[in-house]
């Protein structure tokens, strides 16, 4: 995927309060990292622009939120989306990192993370880069790694390809499907409390139907 190069992203993630450096140190005791320890932790990988995080973190101030992006050039739309809001920059709930998902078990303990959001994750449509998919049985061994007992996986698309996919993986992990709809505007139950992100709101705007999975661990 090319993206484009935005001129003093680096300084401005180092600089930053909220962008966590070296973020394996706090493999264990991420719930320290936050003004209030004892809420659980979200992390949204693969964040983009950051809008359905905030919007979360906003309306959910019990709960902690990470966001995850590989992308500085990305990850630095975030932030300013969260320094030149009033209605996020208040916020202490949320945290962001620059990583690589596959980084998650070296920088996450055993449990430490209550749900994973994946949302429009890259399709990665070329069959020898299956295992990038962020869906992928190799991810789901990842997120078996760090989630709690009970936690779980939810994931939002318009692409029925990846969400077809998803799907297969899901039984090839040993996971368990909670719960699925292809047409996610169309169900009341799985709706409820939806929170859009940027592509959403483009995608559902063109009239593609947004699909949703949740799955937890046998």
């Amino acid at each position: 995927m090319r993206l484009r190069n935005v001129p003093g992203a680096e300084d401005y993630l180092t600089g930053h309060p909220l962008v966590i450096k070296n973020p394996d140190r706090y493999r264990g005791s991420w719930k320290d990292t936050f003004e209030h320890s004892e809420n659980p932790i979200h992390i949204e990988i693969g964040m983009g622009k950051g809008q359905f995080l905030l919007t979360q973190a906003k309306n959910n101030p019990d709960i902690n939120y990470i966001g995850i992006e590989r992308y500085s050039s990305v990850l630095v739309r975030a932030l300013e989306r969260y320094d030149n809001n009033e209605e996020y920059s208040s916020l202490s709930n949320v945290r962001f990192l620059c990583v690589d998902a596959k980084k998650l078990p070296e920088i996450f303990a055993v449990g430490e993370v209550d749900k994973i959001y994946l949302n429009f994750s890259d399709p990665w449509p070329k069959a020898r880069h299956a295992k990038r998919r962020l869906t992928s049985r190799e991810y789901f061994e990842c997120y078996d790694k760090i989630l709690a007992f009970d936690g779980v996986v939810e994931f939002k698309t318009d692409n029925r390809e990846l969400f077809e996919f998803s799907l297969e993986q899901i039984d090839l992990a040993g996971w368990v499907l909670l719960a699925k709809t292809y047409d996610l505007y169309n169900d009341p139950s799985m709706s409820r409390g939806n929170v859009m992100t940027e592509y959403e709101e483009k995608f559902a705007g063109q009239g593609h139907p947004i699909h949703k999975l949740i799955a937890m661990r046998q």
